[in-house]
C-alpha cells in the first residue's frame, strides 16, 4: 500500500493542481488502489509570501504553514510536501513543529542540478525576486559548488507572477518568462532551474536551447519516490 502524503498547498492553487496531476501522471498503475494517496490542504489565505518577504508590509505565513502541517500530520499524513518555493523560507519552522519528513522541494532540487552542470556550474534560476533577496537557492546551491545567476529584469518576472496569478497562463506572461530564460541562456547559463511554481504553469516556455528543469518536478518524484517506497 502506498504511503500517504500531506500537501501544504494553495500557493498558489493551480500549482497545486498540478503537482497533484503529475503525480498522477508519474505512477504507472493498473487501478486507483496503486496511484498515491494525498491528503491536501488547499489554502489560498496563506499570508502573502511577496508581501512579507518582498515588500515588507504581510503577515507572517509560518503559523499558518505550521499549522496546515500539524494537521496534515494528525490526518494521517505519513511525509509532507509543499509545491511553493518561496514558502520554503518557512521551511526549519514546517518541520520542526511535526514529526514526519518534510520533503524539500529546494534541497532536492539543488541536488538535481548538481547532476545537470556539474562541479562549478552556473545555474540561471526564474523565480520570485523574493528568493534572491532571501538567498533561498544561494547558500545551498554555494555548498554544492555551483553558483546562483539571475536574470536583469527581476520585475518583468514578478510582474508575470502576478499576472498568473489573476490572469492564469497567458502570452504576456508567457513573453516575460521567454525573455528571462533567453537572457541567462545569452550569457552562457544553459542550466536553468524553473523555481516558481506559478513558472510550472508555462515551464515550456522557457528558450530553446536552455537546459531547463522544473523544481516542481523534482518534488513530484521525491513524493513518489516516498509513497512507494523507491530508494531515491
Amino acid at each position: 500500500m502506498p504511503r500517504r502524503v500531506g500537501i501544504l498547498g494553495g500557493m498558489g492553487p493551480q500549482a497545486t493542481v498540478l503537482l497533484m496531476s503529475k503525480v498522477i501522471a508519474a505512477v504507472p498503475a493498473a487501478d486507483d488502489r496503486d496511484h498515491v494517496p494525498l491528503l491536501v490542504d488547499q489554502n489560498p489565505q496563506v499570508p502573502s509570501r511577496i508581501a512579507r518577504l518582498i515588500e515588507g508590509t504581510g503577515e507572517d505565513p509560518a503559523p499558518v504553514l505550521v499549522a496546515m502541517a500539524r494537521r496534515l500530520e494528525a490526518a494521517g499524513a505519513e511525509a509532507l510536501a509543499m509545491p511553493c518555493n518561496t514558502a520554503h523560507h518557512f521551511a526549519p519552522a514546517i518541520a520542526a513543529a511535526v514529526g514526519v519528513p518534510f520533503l524539500d522541494m529546494t534541497a532536492l532540487s539543488v541536488a538535481h542540478a548538481a547532476r545537470l552542470a556539474g562541479p562549478g556550474g552556473r545555474i540561471g534560476v526564474l523565480a520570485s525576486p523574493a528568493l534572491r533577496r532571501i538567498g533561498l537557492f544561494d547558500g545551498k546551491l554555494a555548498r554544492a559548488g555551483l553558483t546562483a545567476v539571475y536574470p536583469e529584469d527581476e520585475d518583468a518576472l514578478l510582474g508575470a507572477i502576478r499576472r498568473i496569478k489573476a490572469l492564469g497562463a497567458d502570452a504576456v506572461a508567457r513573453d516575460s518568462f521567454h525573455r528571462a530564460s533567453l537572457q541567462l541562456l545569452e550569457a552562457g547559463v544553459t542550466t536553468q532551474m524553473i523555481a516558481c511554481t506559478e513558472f510550472s504553469l508555462i515551464a515550456d516556455s522557457a528558450a530553446e536551447g536552455a537546459r531547463a528543469f522544473d523544481t516542481l518536478d523534482v518534488l513530484v518524484s521525491a513524493i513518489v519516490d516516498f509513497a512507494l517506497a523507491r530508494d531515491a
